[in-house]
C-alpha cells in the first residue's frame, strides 16, 4: 500500500500536474498549427510554386532494367519534409514568444525593488556604525 500512497502523492505534485497539462495543451496547440499550415500555408506557397501542391513535390529515382513490374519506384517526398519543417518552425516560434512573454512578466513583477541610495541605511546599519566609530576613539 506504501507504493500506492507514493505514486499518488508524486502526480498530485504541482510540477507533475502542470507538466501533464503542458502536453494536452502543447498536443492541441500542434493540430491547430499543422492545420494552418497544410490548409493556409501550404496553398500560398503552392501558387507561388506554380500551383503544385508542396506535398506532392518528390524526387523519383527510374528502377533499373530488369526489375520485376509492378514495383514502386524509389521517391524521396520532399515536399512532406518541408511542411513538417515549416509546422515545426511555427511552433517554436511561438513557444519562443510565449517564454519571452513568461520571462518579461516575471522580470518585471519578481525583481527586488532596487535600492534608493537617498534612503537611509536601515537601523540595524546605524546602530553598528555608531558601534564601530566608538570603538574607533581612543
Amino acid at each position: 500500500m506504501g507504493l500506492l500512497k507514493e505514486f499518488r502523492a508524486f502526480a498530485m505534485r504541482g510540477n507533475v500536474v502542470d507538466l501533464a497539462v503542458g502536453v494536452v495543451i502543447g498536443a492541441a496547440f500542434g493540430k491547430i498549427v499543422s492545420s494552418l499550415v497544410a490548409n493556409i500555408v501550404m496553398p500560398v506557397v503552392g501558387l507561388i510554386t506554380s500551383g503544385k501542391s508542396v506535398e506532392s513535390l518528390k524526387v523519383t529515382f527510374k528502377l533499373p532494367e530488369g526489375v520485376a513490374e509492378g514495383v514502386e519506384p524509389v521517391t524521396i517526398q520532399y515536399g512532406l519534409f518541408l511542411q513538417s519543417v515549416i509546422d515545426f518552425v511555427i511552433i517554436a516560434f511561438a513557444i519562443f514568444l510565449v517564454v519571452k512573454a513568461i520571462n518579461t512578466m516575471q522580470n518585471r513583477f519578481l525583481a527586488a525593488p532596487e535600492a534608493n541610495e537617498d534612503a537611509p541605511p536601515p537601523e540595524e546599519i546605524q546602530l553598528l556604525r555608531e558601534i564601530r566609530d566608538a570603538l574607533k576613539k581612543p
